[in-house]
């Protein structure tokens, strides 16, 4: 029930935000005892039958994951530009991602969500969701693109991973 619910929630939200220039892979499942993730095929958890905004994230959070892994090279050389920029950031849950590389990955991620988000849904709306996440999971990381947004959407934007519509 929870997971047919998630379901008719995101298909409500797809009709009512443009995410269409984000939608990188078709196949999205929802497993209620799944922790969110983009591979090898999208899944999204029922976590968030009460709001909105965190589902919403929480999908084109997932998407980008796809986005960056048909961009692996330019990604690459991205997380080398922040290692530049950050040369320690946290690991392990709640502060970081699961290892140093999966850290820097979600810098790009989080930080690809946040533009999206913004675009979609407004900056006010964007950033109530994303100070919630900060103090969730990935809080540091969340944190670091709240703070540094211009910096981080600059090397983005210097590798060529600035997806279209943003």
């Amino acid at each position: 029930m929870p997971e047919q619910k998630t379901r008719e929630q995101l298909r409500r939200l797809l009709e009512k935000f443009e995410v269409d220039p984000w939608i990188y892979t078709n196949t999205v499942r929802v497993n209620e005892r799944s922790i969110p993730h983009s591979h090898p095929v999208l899944t999204l958890h029922t976590r968030h039958l009460d709001n909105d905004m965190h589902l919403l994230s929480t999908f084109i959070h997932e998407q980008m994951h796809w986005f960056l892994d048909a961009n692996r090279t330019k990604t690459e050389r991205a997380m080398a530009a922040l290692h530049g920029l950050y040369p320690t950031l946290p690991t392990g849950f709640p502060e970081g991602a699961v290892d140093v590389e999966s850290s820097y990955l979600h810098l790009l991620v989080n930080y690809l969500e946040y533009a999206a988000l913004q675009n979609t849904a407004g900056k006010e709306t964007a950033r109530s969701v994303f100070d919630f996440w900060a103090n969730d999971h990935y809080r540091a990381l969340y944190r670091i693109v709240l703070k540094d947004e211009a910096l981080i959407r600059e090397v983005v934007a210097q590798h060529g991973l600035m997806p279209e519509g943003l």
